[in-house]
C-alpha cells in the first residue's frame, strides 16, 4: 500500500554527542556515549524552578526516575549519524509527566538547536516546551502528543500497524508507566499488540514499563490494588518478557534496552514488553521516600534548597554551569509584595466546598461514597475521604472503571461520587456516563481543572470541550462552579435531591461539577442563596447584561466596574446551570438592557454555555443583539497561568469591555 505523501517534521539525528556525557558498554564490546543521566535530573530541577516562579507546577518524580531509560534510548536511536532516526524507530513517550526529562536529554544533545536557555522557558506560553508533549506546537520533537496516560500505547500499536502495511523498516519504541498501565485502553493494547503480531500483521514493537509502585497521590498497592498480577500476564498475552530490576543503573538499563530492541526486530511476530524496577524520584532521598514519589516539584519558587538538591543529585559535584544557573535564579528573587488591600473576602479554591458538603451530608447518614482515580488531593475530595475512611475506593489511574464502578453503586443504592480532572471525566469517562443515565443510576461528578484553568499541563489537559460532551445527555445536569461557597450550597442541595427523588421512585439527574484550580473568593455576594437551577444576578445595570460562570466570574464583575467608569452600566449574572436554562431570570435582566448580551466562558464557543443560553431565548422569542467571548475552535497550549490563556484567547476583562461597548 503506498501512503501519503506526508512530511515528517521530526527534528534531525544530531550530529555531534551531548554535552555532558557517561559511557556505557554495549552487549557487542564496544562503547557508546549516552547523555549524562544526572545532569538531566539537574536540568529538570533547574528547569521546573523557573517554572514555578512563574506560577506552574511542574513534575519531578517520573523524569528521575526514567532518566536511565530515556538516555539509552536516546543513545540508541542517535547512534547512526549518517540518516533520520526517525526512519529506523517511531518514539512513543506515553508518560507525559515525565516528558520534561526528555526536554533536557535532548537540550543536552542540542537536538532541534535546543539549548540549556530554551529550558528557562518550560511550560510559559512562550515556549514549545510545554507540560506534556504537543505535537501541534513541537512538531520537531513530539510525534504524538501525550498527557492522558495510556493513550500512547494503543497510538504506538497503530504506528506499527502501519509501517507493517507501507513495508517500513522500522521499530517502534514506546515507554510507559505503571500507572499508565491502570488504563482500560492501555489494556487493551495490551493484548491486540501480540494478537495482531502472531498473526504477521505488527512491526517490531518494544514496550517499556517504568515499575516503581507509585502514582500522584501514592503507592499504588497501598491505595488501590497490585500491579504485579497485570505484568505477570503479559507473558500469557504473547508478549516476550524482559526483567530489569535495577532501573536506574545506567550500565544494567543500557544493556537491557539493546536486548530488547534486538529480540523485537529478530522476531517481529512476538513482541517485547521490558518491565524496569524504577525508583521515582531518584536522586535526591527524600522524594524517593516520599509516597508520591516526589511526582511534583518538591521546591518553591527561589527555594534556598535549590543548590543542596542539585548537590545531592549530583553527589557533590555539580557542573559549575549548573550552580551558577541555580545562584542566578536565587539572587533575582524579587522583594516581597505589599499585600493587596482591594477585597477583604477570603480566597480559596472551589474545591473545598464540595468535601464540606459530602461530610456533613455523611454525618447525617446519607450514604454517600466516593470513588476516586488518583485525583482526589486535586480535585477536593480527599477530606471527605480523610473523615470517612470506610467510604471511598481508590480503583487506579482508570477513569472510565471509576465511572462505571459507581454506576452499580447507584443501582445499590448508594450515592456514588467521583472525581477526576475534566479532560479524563469526558474522554475517558463519557460513554460510562451515559450509560449512568441509561441504566437510571445517578450519581455526582467533581471535575476539575475545567478549560484553561489547567493552564501548566497544557492543551492534553485543558477541557474546553466539557459541556459540549455532556450536556447533552439525558437526565444530567451540568453546574459549573465559581467559587467554594456555591460549590459547597450545590454539592448538598445535589446530594439532597438525588436522595429525594430516588425514595420517591422518580428518575434522579445526575449532576456533574465542572471547576478550576485556582483561588477565587470565597463568595461574590454574600447574600445569595443559591436556589437550585437559578442563575444568579450578581450586580444590576440598564445598558447590557454579561452572562458567565465558573472562573471567569470575577473578570466580568472587574470589567462591569471599568465599564461604570466609563459611564456605562452593565448587569452581571453567573449562570452555573449551563444546560439548565434559566429563562425567567434573562428575560428580565434583557428587558432591562435592550436585549444586549455578552457572554463569557472558558470553553469552546460551539456547544457551550453560551450557545445554549443564546437557543434557549431565540427559541423563546426573546430578541437580543449578543457578543460571545470563548474559545474559537482552537487548541490550548502551557502558560503558567490561565490568564496569560485567557487574554491569548480573547476573554481577558479589556475583550469584555470591548465586546460590550460594540454593542
Amino acid at each position: 500500500m503506498k501512503p501519503l505523501k506526508i512530511e515528517n517534521k521530526l527534528a534531525a539525528t544530531p550530529k555531534n554527542e551531548p554535552k555532558y556525557t557517561s559511557t556505557v558498554k554495549s552487549l557487542d564490546g564496544s562503547e557508546l556515549v549516552v547523555a549524562c543521566p544526572k545532569v538531566t535530573r539537574g536540568l529538570v530541577a533547574l528547569m521546573n524552578q523557573h517554572a514555578v516562579i512563574g506560577g506552574a507546577a511542574c513534575h519531578w518524580g517520573g523524569p528521575a526516575a526514567f532518566a536511565e531509560m530515556s538516555s539509552s534510548l536516546h543513545a540508541i536511536m542517535f547512534k547512526d549519524k549518517s540518516k533520520n532516526w526517525f526512519d529506523t524507530y517511531n518514539f512513543v513517550n506515553d508518560a507525559g509527566h515525565a516528558e520534561n526529562g526528555i526536554y533536557a536529554i535532548r537540550a543536552n544533545y542540542g537536538f532541534d538547536n535546543l539549548t540549556f536557555d530554551d529550558l528557562r522557558k518550560f511550560r510559559s506560553i512562550e515556549s514549545k516546551l510545554t507540560g506534556h508533549g504537543e505535537s501541534h506546537l513541537n512538531p520537531e520533537g513530539v510525534y504524538l502528543s501525550n498527557g492522558p496516560l495510556g493513550s500512547g500505547v494503543p497510538q504506538a500499536q497503530g504506528l506499527a500497524l502501519a509501517d507493517k502495511i507501507i513495508g517500513n523498516d522500522r521499530t517502534t519504541i514506546c515507554l510507559l508507566s505503571d500507572g499508565g498501565s491502570m488504563e482500560g485502553e492501555t489494556k487493551e493494547a495490551f493484548s491486540a499488540i501480540p494478537g495482531l503480531a502472531s498473526k504477521g500483521k505488527m512491526n517490531p514493537f518494544v514496550l517499556i514499563i517504568s515499575d516503581n509502585n507509585t502514582k500522584l497521590s501514592g503507592r499504588i498497592e497501598a491505595d488501590s490494588f497490585s500491579m504485579t498480577p497485570s505484568f505477570e500476564a503479559m507473558s500469557a498475552l504473547g508478549w516476550n518478557v524482559i526483567h530489569e530490576e535495577n532501573g536506574n543503573d545506567l550500565q544494567a538499563v543500557h544493556n537491557t534496552m539493546e536486548k530488547a530492541i534486538q529480540e523485537a526486530q529478530k522476531d517481529s511476530n512476538k513482541p517485547v514488553c521490558v518491565i524496569v524496577k524504577t525508583v521515582k524520584g531518584f536522586g535526591v532521598k527524600s522524594t524517593e521516600e516520599s509516597a508520591s514519589g516526589g511526582h511534583g516539584y518538591p521546591l518553591k519558587a527561589y527555594d534556598e534548597k535549590l543548590i543542596p538538591f542539585l548537590d545531592e543529585i549530583f553527589e557533590d559535584n555539580t557542573p559549575s554551569e549548573l550552580t551558577e544557573w541555580a545562584e542566578e535564579i536565587l539572587a533575582s528573587k524579587p522583594a516581597p509584595k505589599e499585600a493587596s488591600k482591594e477585597s477583604t473576602v477570603k480566597k480559596e479554591k472551589v474545591q473545598p466546598g464540595f468535601a464540606r458538603a459530602a461530610i456533613e451530608a455523611a454525618e447525617k447518614g446519607l450514604p454517600v461514597f466516593s470513588v476516586s482515580s488518583d485525583l482526589q488531593g486535586s480535585t477536593g475530595i480527599k477530606d471527605f475521604q480523610t473523615a470517612f475512611p470506610n467510604n471511598f475506593v481508590d480503583v487506579g489511574i482508570a477513569e472510565s472503571n471509576m465511572i462505571n464502578t459507581a454506576i452499580g453503586l447507584s443501582k445499590q443504592g448508594l450515592i456514588p461520587v467521583v472525581d477526576t480532572f475534566a479532560q479524563f471525566a469526558i474522554t475517558k469517562g463519557n460513554l460510562p456516563l451515559i450509560m449512568s443515565s441509561l441504566s437510571q443510576a445517578p450519581m455526582i461528578g467533581l471535575f476539575s481543572h475545567a478549560g484553561f484553568q489547567d493552564a501548566a499541563d497544557g492543551a492534553s489537559h485543558q477541557a474546553t470541550t466539557y459541556l459540549a460532551a455532556t450536556a447533552a445527555i439525558p437526565h444530567v445536569t451540568t453546574v459549573v462552579c465559581s467559587c467554594s461557597s456555591e460549590a459547597k450550597s450545590y454539592m448538598t442541595q445535589a446530594i439532597e435531591n438525588i436522595k429525594s427523588a430516588r425514595e420517591a421512585g422518580k428518575e434522579a439527574d445526575s449532576v456533574l461539577f465542572f471547576y478550576g484550580r485556582e483561588n477565587h473568593p470565597e463568595h461574590y455576594r454574600e447574600d445569595l442563596n443559591y436556589e437550585w437551577g437559578k442563575a444568579q444576578v450578581l450586580r444590576e445595570g440598564s445598558d447590557v447584561t454579561i452572562v458567565t460562570n465558573g472562573p471567569l466570574v470575577q473578570k466580568a464583575l472587574n470589567a462591569a466596574d471599568e465599564l461604570e467608569k466609563q459611564g456605562k452600566s452593565a448587569t452581571v449574572i453567573n449562570n452555573p446551570f449551563a444546560n439548565k436554562v434559566d429563562l425567567e431570570t434573562f428575560k428580565s435582566a434583557l428587558a432591562k438592557t435592550n436585549g444586549k448580551l455578552v457572554t463569557l466562558e472558558d470553553h469552546q464557543l460551539i456547544g457551550g454555555m453560551g450557545s445554549m443560553l443564546v437557543h434557549a431565548l431565540a427559541t423563546n422569542g426573546v430578541e437580543l443583539k449578543v457578543k460571545s467571548l470563548a474559545n474559537n475552535g482552537k487548541f490550548g497550549q502551557s502558560a503558567y497561568l490561565a490568564d496569560e490563556l485567557y487574554s491569548l484567547h480573547g476573554m481577558s476583562e479589556n475583550h469584555i469591555i470591548e465586546a460590550c461597548l460594540s454593542l
